[in-house]
């Protein structure tokens, strides 16, 4: 079925899950959909063989099925999204435990509702990776990028790199209103001065020119997950790296150590090779 297919070696449900993790989502709910087209219709068998199969996989990628919540639901009909559903009554609710204690619910909604809210960086230093930068009649430069960690607010003097542009923040806006400051998760947009649109590009970080700014590296090291590559990859290789929204030819100048992907400790120290399903820190140069 559909569910076998997502999980199978290159099935995206592995992939989706390997993702979150790695990215640090630790918080999880498997809502399992169409439970209305299982023969019988919403079988207490499939949803039990599922949930077990799926436990034992997402316990391959780090997380801790206790602490996941399994909600069989029929996104169509609405069954088990807001209301308990009366289809199937050998369901008895899910719940999860983590660290904040033990949780119980019947529907989607409350798993969603259950979520332990993250804490926004706001303390941490600016950094701002741009989306966009546009040049608006009557106001000016106005780059667009969501706030990751720290704030932006007007009258702040930053700068861009690698760019290296530093100017004054006129105003900042989100939705077409003014904001008295950005925070971490906000996708703004904020007016620089004398600054043309050819000085800024999308790709560039904005950050706070007296606290920690952003400054353009020769190289790096990373934590690199192989997720699935066709033979085995050296030092040497040259892929295209996705960094926010800046695109980047960047080269595996060493593999520094192998690591296990769900404790980050080290498994194997200057590594010849690494290989599908391997965790790594890397030293990467970037082409320019």
């Amino acid at each position: 079925g559909e569910f076998e297919a997502g999980i199978s070696k290159d099935g995206q449900t592995r992939e989706h899950a390997l993702l979150a993790f790695t990215l640090g989502v630790k918080q999880l709910i498997i809502a399992m959909n169409k439970m209305d087209t299982t023969t019988p219709p919403w079988s207490s068998d499939r949803y039990e063989e599922i949930k077990k199969e799926a436990s034992s996989f997402i316990k391959k990628v780090g997380y801790n099925p206790k602490s996941v919540p399994f909600v069989p639901i029929s996104g169509f009909n609405g069954d088990n999204m807001i209301d308990n559903s009366p289809n199937c009554p050998w369901y008895k609710g899910w719940d999860k435990e983590t660290k904040a204690g033990k949780t119980s619910g019947k529907t989607l909604l409350e798993a969603i509702d259950a979520i332990e809210t993250p804490v926004r960086p706001s303390d941490k230093p600016l950094r701002v990776p741009l989306q966009d930068v546009y040049k608006i009649g009557g106001i000016g430069t106005v780059p667009v990028g969501r706030v990751e960690t720290g704030v932006i607010k007007a009258g702040m003097v930053v700068t861009f790199a690698p760019s290296n542009v530093t100017t004054e923040v006129k105003s900042v806006e989100m939705h077409h209103e003014q904001l008295v400051e950005g925070v971490p998760g906000d996708n703004v947009g904020f007016n620089v001065k004398n600054v043309s649109v050819k000085d800024i590009r999308r790709g560039n970080v904005c950050g706070d020119s007296k606290n920690d700014p952003p400054k353009a590296a020769d190289s790096f090291n990373a934590q690199v997950i192989v997720l699935n590559h066709p033979g085995q990859v050296g030092a040497g290789y040259a892929p295209v790296l996705d960094c926010h929204t800046a695109h980047i030819a960047c080269k595996f100048a060493e593999l520094l150590q192998k690591i296990d992907r769900r404790t980050g400790k080290a498994t194997e120290e200057n590594p010849k090779f690494i290989k599908s399903g391997d965790a790594a820190i890397v030293k990467m140069i970037p082409s320019k």
